[in-house]
């Protein structure tokens, strides 16, 4: 059998491509006429398949434990505005948690619901930037006095 044909029988045989085989027996392989006489010589060892060559992941790896430490985060690495990093939606839903918890401690130390209610409004519109803000704004319109909140902390 032609040499051609052989290592692309063979390749079907062994499941992989004709350029991976290699026939170190040519005399004994050319006597070969059927698949069963292929992978015959392929036990004896006249015929061999060259092992399959893969991308190596060990840089890759490396990469990636570099990143889970926090490294690799740059400026120059960024693609993309803060809103695309951050999500907007993702920023204000943890922002307005923080805020409602917070409403949620001080709730019994408030006049009463209406102020609760307001304040809650005030939230979900947007007005206040963060938890200390909120806590500023209460003590400054008096709703809850320094020492009062204080002496809760303790």
């Amino acid at each position: 059998m032609d040499s051609k044909r052989l290592k692309q029988l063979a390749g079907d045989v062994l499941n992989t491509g004709a350029h991976k085989i290699v026939i170190k027996d040519l005399e004994k392989a050319r006597q070969a006429l059927t698949r069963d006489d292929i992978r015959a010589l392929a036990k004896q060892g006249a015929l061999e398949a060259k092992p399959r060559k893969g991308v190596s992941r060990g840089r890759a790896k490396k990469i990636a434990k570099q990143k889970k430490k926090g490294l690799r985060k740059g400026r120059g690495k960024r693609k993309g505005a803060i809103g695309t990093r951050l999500p907007k939606k993702e920023v204000w839903m943890t922002k307005i948690r923080a805020l409602r918890r917070k409403l949620q401690e001080l709730k019994p130390d408030l006049p009463d619901i209406k102020t609760y209610r307001h304040l809650y409004n005030m939230s979900r519109g947007g007005y206040f930037r963060n938890k200390a803000h909120l806590q500023i704004f209460i003590e400054d319109k008096g709703y809850i006095t320094k020492e009062k909140n204080k002496v809760k902390k303790q």
